[in-house]
């Protein structure tokens, strides 16, 4: 069993604030993360191919900008979330497998 650890969750509390879960990873609101932050990556893919689309289009309105802005930006978000909270895991992962190379074997 691993060490628990805190993790960044893909959510905000309700008054916006980030949600951590201590826990050594293999729990079922880890696994509850896991899954929302998979539908945000693959939430963002939709999005850029959207976006893409519009503007290839060059027909916009101001309006169709304006939303594609706006849901660009919280996909943005999202997915600096994941990235962050994985990224802070994999700095830990390899703290700890370099502080076992570095340990004696007994």
């Amino acid at each position: 069993m691993a060490d628990p650890v805190a993790r960044l969750l893909p959510w905000s509390s309700a008054d916006g604030k980030p949600c951590f879960l201590v826990s050594d990873g293999s729990g079922y609101v880890s696994r509850v993360a896991d899954a929302v932050e998979e539908e945000q990556l693959a939430s963002a893919v939709d999005l850029i191919d959207e976006a893409r689309c519009v503007l290839a289009g060059r027909g916009w309105t101001a309006g169709e900008l304006q939303l594609l802005t706006v849901e660009l930006t919280e996909a943005l978000v999202e997915v600096h979330r994941v990235a962050e909270s994985r990224g802070a895991r994999l700095i830990r992962a390899d703290a700890q497998s370099s502080q076992r190379e570095a340990s004696p074997a007994t």
